[in-house]
């Protein structure tokens, strides 16, 4: 592992590689101090321009945005109880009462260091479980690929906030416009209907700039402006007690272990480790009786879960190729789009990239602790930009990106019809990010089935007769289970509770 990480640093320390390592944190912390925006937006703008620099490169600034808009979401959370990204919204509970308290500094501080901790400590065992998750992998076949890869699916739709029913119908939406295109079986065109442009298929920048870009322009139209941060932050102030610093380490070390579990699940993400994070301080940290007052536990846990789980999240991406969430696929798209095929054979075909990207991970980590902390004013500066400024200027970038990337009408008719999809999506509370899942691995999901099929001639058995493609079919069966059982669960103690009470009464 050390020999492994020793030729990722001659990668990550060149200057090319660096300086796009400092671009993509850069603008990762930028995104995810903004509210609403989010890192799925940001790296679908930038995707396009990707496309002119080198692999490694566009991999490694792409993943800073991901991992430094983590690091961003929380200065909104702690300022304004405005959460910058999903994962930081537990982060507004305690946050936001420290600013109210006086100690907002304190908790912008121990939320960077948490952030550091929990990311290397997740970026370590990527190092360490990655090589033996990918040898492990290299005996999958088809079979197998078909049933991760949908395992994937159904866990991201079921096991993320939200509708399970919903997160379902998004994901086999996306995987039938992810069959639109050319049969690279036969040569067949599917569902093109006349429009020649689509042989290719749908086009994913143009999708994902549509779900996530335009239509949070359309859903903020006439949204009244945020409220400017009544609370100044100076370096002195940043400075934590001996006892804020004594109660943060335990929930650090706590949070770091759940999120490096729960972002190497498929589906689950940084999200519901923050989250489940929180909950466990709840139960064990030593002031858990003031949790939710303004306690450092209530933040220094959630960040260390938040970004650790961004760091593990690619291990299953990069081993197994298979993303778990919607910025993992985006990931994954880009990867494709610059011929590189994630999965077991990456560690052994492009290592330099593999290794490279891992050990630019730790370098962004320290780029974010040794900015973030000094350019906290000019971060509570950001939050102050007009939405009238701020989103006429993602509409140009947009529109721009779309079209620079076969300069195509056409592709802007995606992106509009995208856009207007995702603002529809969003009043029916319905989840995108599942549709995006679906239209990146359902051409996958379906090489694999057909492939499959081809060596077994045409036995469905097949699925179940291989020792590890069976136990994934019953993970399937079990996730699916317990979607249908649980309602159930839910409704039968509601009852008994219903008759106990009638009976006392």
């Amino acid at each position: 592992m050390i020999d492994n990480l020793l030729l990722g640093f001659q990668v990550a320390l060149s200057w090319d590689t660096l300086m796009f390592c400092f671009i993509g944190v850069s603008i990762g912390m930028f995104i995810g101090v903004l509210p609403g925006v989010g890192p799925l937006a940001a790296i679908s703008l930038l995707l396009p321009l990707t496309y002119y620099i080198a692999a490694t490169d566009a991999l490694i600034m792409l993943a800073g945005i991901y991992y430094g808009a983590q690091y961003g979401g929380s200065v909104a959370s702690i300022l304004l109880r405005l959460p910058g990204t999903a994962s930081s919204a537990v982060v507004c509970m305690d946050g936001y009462e420290m600013t109210k308290n006086g100690r907002a500094g304190a908790a912008l501080f121990l939320s960077a260091v948490a952030s550091f901790v929990g990311g290397s400590i997740g970026i370590l065992l990527m190092a360490g479980f990655a090589p033996a998750l990918a040898a492990f992998a290299l005996r999958f076949g088809s079979q197998e690929y078909f049933l991760l890869m949908a395992l994937g699916l159904i866990a991201a739709s079921t096991l993320s906030e939200g509708s399970a029913t919903r997160g379902l119908a998004m994901v086999v939406l996306g995987v039938l416009l992810g069959i639109v295109g050319l049969d690279t079986t036969s040569g067949t065109m599917r569902f093109v209907y006349g429009q020649f442009e689509l042989m290719d298929g749908i086009s994913l920048v143009a999708s994902a700039m549509g779900l996530f870009g335009l239509s949070e322009i359309l859903s903020n139209i006439g949204r009244s402006e945020r409220t400017r941060p009544m609370h100044k932050v100076t370096l002195r102030s940043m400075i934590p007690t001996r006892t804020e610093m004594r109660d943060s380490w335990p929930a650090i070390w706590r949070g770091s272990a759940i999120g490096s579990f729960f972002g190497a699940l498929p589906g689950t993400g940084s999200t519901i480790a923050s989250f489940f994070s929180y909950a466990t301080e709840k139960k064990v940290a030593r002031n858990r009786a003031r949790i939710g007052q303004g306690i450092v536990e209530g933040v220094a846990g959630p960040e260390a879960a938040n970004n650790a789980a961004a760091q593990t999240a690619f291990i299953p991406t990069l081993t197994l190729g298979v993303p778990g969430d919607a910025v993992m696929a985006l990931l994954l798209g880009a990867m494709i789009v610059h011929g590189v095929n994630p999965g077991p054979q990456m560690l052994t075909n492009t290592p330099e990239m593999f290794w490279g990207l891992v050990a630019s991970f730790w370098l962004g980590n320290l780029i974010l602790l040794v900015f973030n902390i000094p350019m906290i004013g000019l971060w509570v500066s950001m939050l102050r930009i007009s939405y009238r400024l701020l989103y006429p200027a993602i509409l140009v970038l947009v529109v721009i990106g779309t079209y620079s990337i076969r300069y195509s009408v056409f592709d802007i008719y995606q992106l509009l019809a995208f856009g207007f999809l995702g603002y529809i999506l969003r009043l029916l509370d319905f989840p995108a990010a599942p549709l995006v899942l679906g239209l990146v691995l359902g051409p996958l999901m379906e090489e694999n089935f057909r492939r499959s099929l081809m060596l077994s001639d045409g036995d469905f058995t097949t699925f179940l007769t291989r020792p590890i493609s069976a136990v994934l079919f019953a993970c399937i069966v079990l996730v699916l289970l317990a979607q249908v059982v649980a309602p159930l669960l839910r409704l039968w103690r509601g009852k008994t509770h219903d008759v106990r009470n009638d009976t006392h009464q």
